[in-house]
């Protein structure tokens, strides 16, 4: 296991994307890498070593990369969460702020989260609304949601005061934008 990695030197920053005055925190660079995509796996597992978790839960679409290799690593099942009308059968659905705009996601129904210790992955925390809409779908069908994995965290966009209930973990970190 690696215990030091620089990942910024994995994320690629792209300005005006999508749109105008924003900065997009690009992390294929991380998924050409082995070496990165390794080393987040295992912060994973060295972070919840001791964390009573069940399942992996992780968004659309860049969390979905590292959500399922952490899922895999941990021997554990894997709840997708994704863009409002791509999943089939039943559905529930939450909308929430984004930085730039709304969205809505949304998850399959499922009768095994009952009680169960889910940690929500995703690649990058910026407000915490998508991070929050996540959560919220998890508990409505009776999931424990305490731990939120990011491997970017936007902490200049406070993120933590939108997710105050829960703990957060990130493995970089940006107190402001940064080309």
């Amino acid at each position: 296991m690696s215990l030091s990695l620089n990942l910024d030197t994995y994320i690629g920053k792209i300005p005006n994307f999508p749109k105008e005055g924003i900065l997009f925190y690009d992390v294929t660079p991380m998924l050409q890498a082995p070496e990165a995509l390794q080393f987040i796996v295992d912060q994973c597992l060295i972070t919840y070593k001791n964390t009573p978790i069940d399942g992996i839960a992780a968004l659309e679409a860049r969390g979905f990369y590292f959500g399922t290799l952490i899922a895999l690593a941990m021997n554990k099942p894997f709840f997708p969460i994704r863009k409002a009308g791509k999943l089939p059968g039943s559905t529930i659905q939450q909308s929430y702020d984004l930085e730039y705009g709304t969205a809505t996601i949304e998850m399959q129904v499922t009768s095994n989260l009952q009680g169960k210790h889910l940690l929500i992955v995703d690649d990058l925390i910026a407000t915490g609304g998508t991070l929050q809409a996540a959560a919220q779908l998890l508990e409505q069908q009776g999931a424990i949601v305490q731990h939120l994995f990011g491997i970017i965290g936007l902490s200049f966009l406070n993120y933590r005061k939108v997710l105050q209930q829960f703990t957060i973990q990130t493995l970089i970190n940006y107190d402001k934008e940064t080309i």
